[in-house]
């Protein structure tokens, strides 16, 4: 079922207005597979004034011919002719796409495999300080679309209007997309399908949650149960190393020296793929509030994705019982330890939320976790702090998911874990819990924040 265009109103203003201008201009996106990258184009672009082409792995001569035949529907005739070579091609759109007209070539690292002259090509065009199309360029291997455009040694270098780099959407749209009857719901959503809006569109034909899982992800002939090996190859040219650094995450070893431990190889060793990683969105490093973010002693690793997430935490592990039909064993199994699971990405929307609202009326910086000792030197951890913008005070907070709550041993517990937490000193502390829904008398001691909160904000 076809999703409904959601968000994206500052790209898809910045697009319209760069195909709205008079002088030729150049646009680039990119981004993981299946963000939206290509719908995001088809509504931006000009109705009959925009040839789109998606490159895909064919020969040269026969891709030329196929963005031949989209170029005549801006200029009549122009797959009447065998070009030779693409500089022919190019050569003849740059003169006779009118003035306004856009030439968009999505995929880009798959036509650049086949025709590995394209980029210094556009270049030479591009550089003409008169006429030719606008250009728009796309490509899902961010690795590669970095290497095109962004990389001070390629061709294309310098040369983009705007660089809109294409990522998923935040879960506060999840409700509306798959039209959820409440917000506990869009939060199990997305703990499962992340912010991916095709993942959205492909669950959409499902009646349930459950339903979809069994199909899209447990079956081995589900169209996303090998969706993280397809997401590796994209952008990684040996994915071993790294699918074996998830999947160890996945199963809850977050320390570089755990991980390193159960590969039997020196954590040295791991940098490298654990960066790009790292650069690439797929993981990101928790370090306690108030470190540097560079402080590996204390670094945590964890996979930032849901989908992501949820598939090395339930399904990598259990691909054997799976390709043996064990699928009602598996959901048993998912469905018991689902709650806590949800718990870990419920803690990661509130601490997103934090900047992006006005909590007690402030404007905050990024929420963290912490752990340590406290003034006490017994341990210590908060689930979410955060600084005031001017440096005034402090926001330290508990996360439940649970639906049956101790109003009153919540805030105590809240309350003791203020009194030790040793970074307080000098800012007034402002104490929150968040919860599935706020309890139904207001609290003393502490402000009580629900979904809704936190739902609202991440849109």
């Amino acid at each position: 079922m076809r999703l409904t265009f959601l968000d994206r109103t500052e790209e898809l203003a910045r697009l319209r207005a760069l195909l709205a201008r008079r002088e030729r201009a150049v646009a680039v996106l990119y981004g993981r597979r299946r963000c939206g990258k290509s719908r995001l184009l088809l509504e931006a672009l000009p109705p009959r004034r925009a040839a789109y082409y998606v490159a895909d792995d064919r020969e040269s001569a026969l891709q030329r011919a196929a963005l031949a035949t989209e170029v005549a529907r801006v200029v009549p005739g122009f797959d009447q002719v065998i070009y030779p070579d693409w500089d022919a091609l190019l050569a003849r759109a740059w003169t006779e796409m009118p003035r306004g007209a856009a030439l968009v070539l999505d995929e880009l690292p798959a036509l650049v495999a086949a025709a590995p002259e394209v980029p210094s090509l556009l270049q030479k065009y591009i550089d003409r300080p008169h006429g030719g199309p606008h250009l728009v360029l796309a490509g899902s291997s961010q690795r590669m679309m970095q290497g095109l455009v962004l990389d001070r040694t390629a061709p294309l270098y310098g040369r983009a209007t705007e660089i809109l780099k294409i990522t998923p959407l935040a879960c506060g749209w999840i409700r509306k997309a798959l039209r959820l009857r409440d917000d506990r719901a869009a939060v199990e959503a997305y703990a499962v399908w992340g912010g991916i809006p095709r993942y959205w569109e492909l669950a959409l034909d499902f009646p349930d949650q459950d339903t979809a899982l069994r199909a899209l992800l447990l079956s081995p002939l589900g169209v996303l149960h090998d969706e993280p090996a397809r997401l590796l190859l994209d952008d990684l040219r040996d994915v071993t190393q790294v699918a074996s650094i998830l999947a160890l995450i996945g199963r809850g070893c977050h320390r570089l020296s755990e991980i390193a431990g159960r590969l039997g190889k020196p954590a040295t060793s791991l940098s490298r793929p654990m960066e790009r990683l790292l650069e690439l969105g797929l993981v990101h490093r928790v370090v306690p509030f108030g470190l540097s973010s560079r402080d590996t002693k204390r670094s945590l690793y964890r996979i930032a994705d849901p989908f992501l997430r949820f598939w090395f935490r339930f399904v990598e592990p259990n691909r054997s019982r799976l390709e043996a039909q064990q699928t009602s064993g598996v959901a048993r199994e998912i469905q018991a330890q689902f709650p806590q699971y949800v718990s870990g990405v419920w803690e990661d929307l509130v601490r997103e939320s934090i900047p992006r609202r006005q909590y007690f009326g402030r404007t905050w910086r990024e929420g963290r976790p912490w752990w340590g000792p406290g003034r006490d030197r017994t341990s210590l951890e908060l689930d979410a702090v955060a600084e005031s913008v001017d440096g005034a005070a402090l926001l330290l907070g508990e996360v439940k998911w649970t639906t049956t709550l101790d109003t009153a041993g919540l805030i105590s517990t809240l309350q003791r874990k203020a009194e030790r937490f040793p970074l307080a000193e000098g800012r007034q502390i402002l104490l929150g819990v968040w919860v599935p829904a706020a309890p139904a008398r207001r609290a003393r001691g502490a402000a009580f924040f629900c979904l809704s909160d936190v739902l609202r904000a991440l849109r």
